[in-house]
């Protein structure tokens, strides 16, 4: 069963229709009428498997007329034809636990196809598949996702509204000088965790934009950033600098040997 992100946050109330076959109800699942009753296999005298002898081997193998039954339905029922089931569809309501991860199996005890000669229904197994979100991506109980801010609010800071899973909003505050890739975490607003009440955390990675098309005046106020900036270098280019000069310098010396 295919769910989305949201539905397994919020856990979902499913009902399923499964083709199967079900214990036949005019002979309870016995396979004849109601006036008869099976007689011993003349096969297997009832065992339900028969001895085969091969050279000096003796090979035991089931019973081929009763098929291991070690029985016989002389008056089969007219409704199954003596196989004591038939095909139906089963409509079963269930709901799809919260926080259930993706190839998690979901086991129904008696919800699968009817038993042989009466006995026990099965279990049906639901296979859950999530797909995938249009933003955010999950690893086990967290979640993620990269959200763009301008240039001038990752320099300046800035306060910003971010979707959660649960369709609402929070509040993230930006501090100034905010650099690309930097991840803000935001505790309980991920995934529920299966059998508790906890949650997974939230983390979002600024992406800074550039914008592609500046007017006049942002070049103009850009260029004088630029020229204030170059005499005052940030740490990163500083320490990027240094490195570049020592590199240089170890270059020069293994030159001179």
């Amino acid at each position: 069963m295919e769910v989305s992100l949201k539905e397994i946050f919020l856990g979902k109330k499913i009902v399923i229709h499964v083709p199967t076959k079900v214990k036949c109800e005019t002979c309870n699942g016995n396979g004849h009428e109601s006036n008869s009753k099976p007689e011993r296999c003349p096969t297997c005298y009832g065992h339900g498997s028969v001895r085969a002898s091969q050279g000096f081997f003796t090979i035991q193998q089931t019973c081929p007329d009763c098929a291991g039954s070690g029985e016989q339905i002389s008056s089969p029922c007219n409704e199954c034809r003596g196989i004591g089931k038939k095909q139906s569809k089963k409509k079963i309501f269930t709901n799809i636990p919260k926080g259930v991860d993706d190839g998690t199996r979901i086991r129904l005890s008696g919800k699968g196809e009817a038993g042989i000669k009466g006995s026990e229904d099965g279990d049906l197994y639901i296979f859950v598949s999530v797909k995938p979100h249009s933003i955010f991506k999950r690893s086990e109980e967290n979640l993620f996702f990269e959200f763009p801010i301008s240039l001038a609010d990752a320099a300046l800071g800035a306060t910003v509204e971010v979707p959660t899973i649960d369709g609402g909003k929070a509040k993230v505050k930006i501090p100034a000088g905010t650099q690309n890739g930097k991840q803000f975490r935001l505790k309980g607003k991920g995934m529920p965790m299966m059998r508790n009440k906890n949650y997974g955390d939230l983390y979002i990675q600024a992406i800074t934009e550039v914008t592609a098309s500046l007017n006049k005046e942002q070049k103009n106020l850009l260029e004088q950033f630029t020229k204030l900036e170059d005499n005052k270098k940030n740490q990163i280019m500083k320490d990027f600098l240094e490195k570049a000069k020592k590199l240089r310098k170890n270059k020069m010396k293994n030159v001179r040997r």
